[in-house]
């Protein structure tokens, strides 16, 4: 990409974001003017990402031929992203997880106090999901490395 086009895609990225701010704080003062704010905000936004993602695909194509080395970097970058994806999605679902069997659990216990064992086994389980991503993408790791 050139300069000008670098150069006009950010001045449309930060004007993407002033206009509807500007029009949101300017406007007159009533309940339809959140819409339309966000409204205008997600077109020229999303407008003009779709412009630099045309820009930045209409250029040149320079065909090189695959290298060993080339399929190596790709597989390496897919590893570390598959080791991240394992140990995000397990956080996340660990934290649902914890989040609705750790209520319940405090519910259980204050209505019967010798439900405290049972009740903690079931929220362990639910942070061994965690536990189990983050090994699956130690391995992951270990084998790129």
């Amino acid at each position: 990409m050139t300069l000008m086009i670098q150069i006009t895609l950010a001045a449309a990225l930060i004007l993407s974001i002033l206009v509807p701010f500007g029009a949101f704080f300017l406007g007159e003062k009533n309940k339809k003017r959140y819409k339309r704010s966000l409204a205008c905000n997600c077109f020229f936004f999303f407008g003009s990402l779709l412009i630099g993602t045309i820009v930045m695909f209409g250029g040149t194509v320079s065909a090189q031929a695959a290298t060993s080395a080339d399929t190596a970097g790709l597989a390496t970058g897919l590893g570390y992203l598959g080791a991240a994806l394992v140990t995000g999605l397990s956080g996340i679902g660990s934290g649902i997880a914890v989040a609705s069997s750790a209520s319940a659990a405090l519910g259980a216990i204050s209505e019967d106090g010798s439900l405290f064992g049972k009740s903690m086994i079931f929220v362990a389980m639910a942070e061994g999901i965690a536990l189990y991503g983050l090994i699956i993408s130690f391995m992951i790791l270990g084998k790129l490395g």
